[in-house]
């Protein structure tokens, strides 16, 4: 509470915390404006319908990521998917390109220039997605058993005002969030996912309050403090390489002989797999949904998606591709030849290993040990909204697990240390008093 009253009594940080917040509620007032071209009434009662489980999920990871705007139909039903994804396939493209890993390597001035790659991709994706939002909205596959008219006027020029409104809302959303990052307490992509994800926390607990009762959500929120306190401390937890760099004369100046170390969390790879596996897994539905009559097709809805009833296959897959994509990711974010090529360059060794290919090698078998913790940790937290369908008879919006409880401790965490960071330069003292 002191380092909030504190906040508070500082001009300029007072300042940016007043902004960040006018942002973040003009953004949750723009979930309820609905997209012009659709009918309210009718998606009001569709999104009902899907809300309670009644309807598919294909599209669950999107719905989650908007804050629930996606099953209203809002100006912001894309939310910031198309910006992670188009950031994730940006960062992924380093490897394959040449140019963009030297872009990277530039310093401020190559960041620059792939932000506005990732911002060109970012609409490219909003249209696309935009596109197949209405389309499936059209054929009645996007409120899978709701045969409301939710398009009344399927016209060209309504149909273009529709996919317009829902690229600009994506655009809107994206410049909302580098104005967090520049005029306000920063993280802003992921304060507003954060405020996405938190925003439906009220309404799944309201759920499982009257469904469940009082024993059952007093338990669920035991086991919610109990999780939130292991999610922490792994997040939190690393793993320290010392580094050590031999002094060198430059002139007549020396430098180096410095310790320092290179930290290696836990969980590397942060939420990145849960969003690829979940992704994954949502285009067999997405197929079977054309075909839902077929055999293949109702096979995939009864072991493949996430309902009301639990699927062990549905569960090896899923931890399958969250340990795979852990591993993969990594290993194109963590590249060990780099750091070793850096640190041999300017003098730095870890005690005890040779500087060159055997520190390479050292890091890989490092990162790999860690990066296998932190594999099965993520497997855990993505299993407890599966487990909350069996044991608690929750529906497939159980808030407490997956990516959703990352995201929330993850971006909190990140945030309370930048605003603490930003109260240590405004009232340091120095040796002097």
């Amino acid at each position: 509470m002191n380092a909030f009253i504190r906040a508070f009594r500082t001009p300029e940080l007072r300042a940016k915390i007043f902004f960040t917040l006018a942002l973040l509620a003009i953004y949750r007032l723009g979930v309820f404006v609905p997209t012009p071209g659709f009918d309210p009434t009718n998606v009001m009662v569709c999104a009902e319908s899907a809300a309670s489980g009644q309807g598919g999920n294909v599209l669950g990871m999107v719905n989650l990521f908007s804050g629930g705007a996606l099953l209203q139909l809002s100006i912001f039903s894309l939310g910031v998917m198309p910006y992670i994804t188009a950031s994730i396939i940006i960062q992924l493209l380093r490897v394959v390109i040449p140019r963009f890993e030297a872009l990277h390597k530039e310093g401020q001035a190559g960041t620059a220039k792939l932000t506005q790659y990732t911002r060109y991709l970012t609409i490219g994706l909003a249209l696309l997605q935009a596109t197949t939002i209405i389309t499936l909205v059209r054929t009645g596959q996007f409120f899978v058993g709701c045969n409301l008219t939710l398009v009344p006027d399927q016209s060209l020029p309504t149909l273009i005002l529709m996919v317009v409104t829902m690229t600009v809302g994506t655009v809107l959303i994206m410049w909302f969030g580098e104005l967090i990052t520049e005029r306000g307490i920063g993280n802003g992509m992921s304060l507003l996912i954060f405020l996405s994800i938190a925003a439906a926390f009220p309404v799944s607990m309201g759920q499982i309050w009257q469904l469940q009762g009082w024993m059952t959500f007093a338990l669920i929120i035991m086991m919610a403090l109990v999780v939130m306190i292991g999610v922490v401390f792994v997040e939190q937890s690393q793993r320290r390489i010392p580094v050590q760099y031999a002094k060198r004369m430059v002139g007549r100046r020396m430098y180096g002989g410095t310790s320092t170390y290179i930290p290696i969390k836990v969980n590397q790879a942060g939420v990145i797999p849960i969003i690829f596996a979940s992704s994954i897994l949502a285009l067999p539905q997405l197929i079977a949904s054309f075909r839902p009559e077929s055999a293949w097709a109702q096979w995939i809805n009864a072991h493949l998606v996430m309902g009301f009833s639990f699927s062990w296959i549905y569960a090896a897959v899923y931890v399958a591709l969250i340990i795979f994509f852990a591993f993969f990711y990594v290993s194109i974010t963590f590249n060990a030849e780099e750091i070793a090529d850096n640190m041999k360059k300017y003098g730095g060794f870890v005690p005890g290993v040779r500087a060159g290919k055997p520190t390479e090698r050292y890091l890989q078998y490092v990162i790999n040990r860690i990066q296998s913790a932190g594999a099965v940790y993520l497997a855990v937290i993505s299993l407890i909204p599966l487990f909350a369908l069996v044991y608690l008879g929750a529906n497939q919006n159980f808030p407490l697990g997956g990516a959703s409880l990352l995201i929330i401790i993850g971006v909190g965490l990140d945030t309370v240390k930048q605003i603490d960071a930003k109260l240590q330069q405004h009232h340091y003292e120095g040796i002097l008093r």
